[in-house]
């Protein structure tokens, strides 16, 4: 049941949920600084679980306390727009899993986490990540054979260097064309 949200205050976590004929799907991949739980806002339940990818830390934020806090101090504005964005994140991962190929979702979602990692204070370049190649597959909608592809042809044609779990991105304007559908 929905109680509070948490704020991932060190480490990587993915939230997932369970699908009907059991297979568990990727739902969010979160850094340091997110908020989970905001699934249980509308239904007074959580949806989804999260894993943690490697030594994490959460802050638990009771709800009614935020809610109090909220009223009493000018935080329902900030709370609001922190709520628009997450909405208009959700409807980002809808657009990728929707409409575009392969080499786009994963090329936007590695923009995007060197977006995040950016905003952060980190490399926005270099970075590791935590989540397999499969999970990142169940995230993007995409088979795990087709996430290993994708890496070896962005490997090939020079937009990324890929050892394992450690990626370094060597042409984001390329990645951006991929994005945008115009050939690099």
């Amino acid at each position: 049941s929905f109680a509070a949200l948490y704020a991932v205050r060190l480490g990587t976590l993915k939230t997932t949920v369970l699908a009907e004929d059991g297979r568990e799907q990727v739902a969010g991949y979160h850094l340091q600084g997110d908020i989970i739980g905001l699934d249980g806002l509308g239904t007074e339940r959580h949806g989804c679980g999260a894993v943690a990818l490697e030594d994490s830390e959460v802050c638990t934020i009771p709800f009614e306390h935020l809610e109090e806090l909220a009223r009493d101090l000018p935080l329902q504005r900030n709370l609001h727009q922190f709520l628009a964005r997450e909405i208009s994140r959700d409807h980002g991962v809808m657009l990728l899993l929707g409409s575009m190929r392969a080499e786009e979702r994963l090329a936007s979602f590695l923009l995007n986490l060197s977006e995040r990692y950016r905003a952060r204070g980190y490399s926005s370049t270099e970075f590791v990540l935590r989540m397999t190649r499969e999970e990142i597959g169940s995230y993007l909608g995409l088979k795990l054979e087709t996430v290993s592809r994708t890496f070896s042809k962005f490997q090939d044609d020079g937009l990324l260097e890929v050892k394992q779990r450690h990626i370094r991105i060597l042409d984001q304007a390329g990645l951006r064309q991929l994005v945008n559908n115009t050939p690099c």
